[in-house]
């Protein structure tokens, strides 16, 4: 789908705020509620908009511990790709996993309480996992930028 300015502007202001009503987004367009409802459905129906989601305090649900963990399977056979990303889905610390090239198959982004529920989440859940070589994980020091939002 070819987006125009106006779409890119829309999508710009959905991202910084969902919640807004169709009547401030044309007010900020310079077009009918009508017209901008009618865009959003459309980038809804083409698949440009996948979701809204509410963004939740980490610190207010005592999940702000974050690690990366670096992990590398046994083999590259493919039932071994397709059992780990089937299992990596269901475990819901895992916020975000990437298959990745270098030294690691995959990097995991995930999200706990402290370094306690951190070693249990490895030892329990994790590593328990078949076909695991090796994992290796860094961890989040401080936030420098965050964002959600893909400049268009």
């Amino acid at each position: 789908m070819k987006l125009d300015a106006i779409d890119k502007k829309l999508l710009v202001l959905l991202q910084k705020d969902s919640k807004q009503t169709t009547k401030q987004l044309s007010l900020f367009l310079g077009l009918s509620v009508t017209a901008v409802y009618e865009r959003i459905k459309k980038l809804e129906r083409e698949g440009v908009i996948t979701q809204y989601v509410a963004i939740v305090d980490k610190e207010k649900i005592e999940k702000s511990f974050l690690a990366f963990c670096h992990l590398k399977l046994e083999k590259h056979a493919k039932e071994n790709i397709f059992f780990f990303e089937k299992e990596i889905t269901k475990l819901e610390e895992v916020t975000e996993c990437f298959h990745v090239s270098g030294n690691y198959d995959y990097i995991l982004k995930i999200y706990v309480k402290d370094m306690n529920e951190y070693r249990d989440f490895m030892v329990n859940k994790l590593t328990a996992l078949k076909h695991i070589e090796s994992t290796y994980s860094t961890f989040a020091i401080g936030k420098v930028k965050s964002s959600k939002a893909i400049i268009l």
